[in-house]
């Protein structure tokens, strides 16, 4: 199926989705990556704020290329999502609706996905030239000294997501892999 879903994405939002089902998100989503994760854990730990409301909210695992003249933001392409694992599952525990990266997921993240009724999103990697045409702004909002892992803060219309593991569990990876070798 096709969706076209507004960001933040609502539990019930994710609940409809299928793994295997193409998504096009427009709204506000947010850009984190390793060492921001690090210190979101960080701030958790010491009982700070994070630095924007995580209910409901997308992170993108993403850092841009410099933007060319006249664009918000460069080359916008996913990173490995199972370097953000060990981070997740607190995430999502705290509201965290939905992720996008591309790769695998470990059992504890997938786990945490079912339990918060989840999301979880694969954008084509090496597409990030044409990801980025889907970004209308770009503003870091936290974390500035981290350069492209700084916290960004992106609007965007009609980004095209597919919903690798879905709030049930299904995991399009295993499935899809399952059904090419019953072909």
């Amino acid at each position: 199926m096709d969706y076209h879903m507004k960001a933040p994405v609502s539990k019930e939002d994710a609940q409809r989705l299928n793994a295997g089902d193409y998504v096009y998100l427009t709204g506000t989503i947010y850009t984190a990556r390793d060492a921001a994760h690090k210190r979101m854990k960080e701030a958790l730990d010491h009982n700070e704020s994070l630095p924007f409301d995580i209910k409901g909210n997308v992170i993108y695992y993403m850092g841009p290329s410099p933007a060319r003249e006249g664009r918000p933001i460069g080359s916008a392409g996913p990173t490995t999502a199972s370097r953000m694992d060990r981070y997740t599952p607190q995430l999502l525990d705290l509201g965290l609706g939905a992720m996008i990266g591309k790769g695998k997921r470990s059992k504890e993240v997938i786990d945490s996905i079912i339990r918060n009724q989840s999301v979880y999103f694969a954008a084509v990697g090496g597409a990030g030239a044409l990801l980025s045409k889907c970004i209308y702004s770009s503003k870091v909002v936290a974390y500035e000294d981290l350069g492209t892992e700084a916290v960004r803060c992106l609007e965007i219309k009609d980004f095209p997501v597919i919903v690798v593991i879905d709030s049930k569990g299904n995991n399009l990876y295993e499935t899809a892999l399952a059904q090419f070798r019953e072909e």
